[in-house]
């Protein structure tokens, strides 16, 4: 089944313009409400100079994944950063969490998309990871960036899922086979991609069965995200 870059969610406040692959504030559809632990693909683009004001989240590992410009992020974790195109950046809301999110260029938007995972345990310490993934290690193959399993180059969440990315040009093709225990969410960040014999365009989304295996090819100018996930 594909979840069309078009059946999104839209919200334009000026300064933020938005996709939302799954229910999110004023958008609900109750066929997309997630899927599995996965809750939010929010497809965000923010004007120059503005920003996300401080506010709280609590029990939600919370991914953020740069495709153009740059995003300014401070926490009540006393962390303060600049996340730019290849990294990936992790919060763990757990018992609460304050934070503000601000675009620093007088000149450019920042595209990003911000991911929400449901933890499997509550009310744990907050916590925050920012790791940078090469673009050598993404090109034509899928690299792990996000994981429970605690490995060299993820950044660690609370949850049974492994997040990939991938950048794909047509010389390219790879495939990945789900266990019989997992699911799969395969989000097209840009350029295009023909899955499983099917095309998809950038915000669209193909998603996996238990057990499914996956094939990729004809990239063109694509980066994907492919969460494999616990049942």
């Amino acid at each position: 089944m594909i979840r069309k870059a078009s059946e999104r969610g839209q919200s334009n406040l000026g300064w933020l313009k938005s996709a939302h692959t799954f229910s999110f504030a004023h958008y609900y559809d109750p066929n997309f409400m997630g899927y599995g632990p996965l809750r939010v693909i929010n497809d965000d683009i923010v004007a120059p100079k503005m920003g996300f004001d401080t506010h709280s989240h609590r029990d939600m590992e919370i991914l953020t994944w740069i495709l153009e410009g740059e995003l300014e992020h401070k926490d009540s974790m006393g962390n303060g950063s600049i996340i730019r195109p290849g990294d990936i950046q992790k919060m763990s809301a757990g018992t609460g969490v304050h934070h503000s999110e601000f675009n620093p260029s007088s000149q450019n938007n920042v595209h990003l998309l911000q991911i929400w995972i449901q933890p499997d345990t509550l009310e744990i310490q907050p916590g925050y990871e920012q790791l940078h993934v090469p673009t050598e290690e993404r090109t034509g193959k899928l690299c792990l960036i996000a994981s429970s399993r605690k490995t060299d180059g993820a950044v660690h969440i609370r949850q049974n899922v492994d997040l990939h990315t991938a950048i794909l040009q047509p010389e390219h093709q790879i495939s990945h086979q789900l266990a019989a225990d997992r699911i799969g969410w395969l989000h097209v960040a840009r350029g295009s991609v023909q899955a499983n014999q099917k095309l998809l365009k950038a915000g669209d989304a193909l998603i996996l069965k238990a057990g499914e295996t996956l094939s990729i090819q004809n990239g063109r100018n694509a980066e994907i995200l492919l969460f494999d996930m616990a049942s």
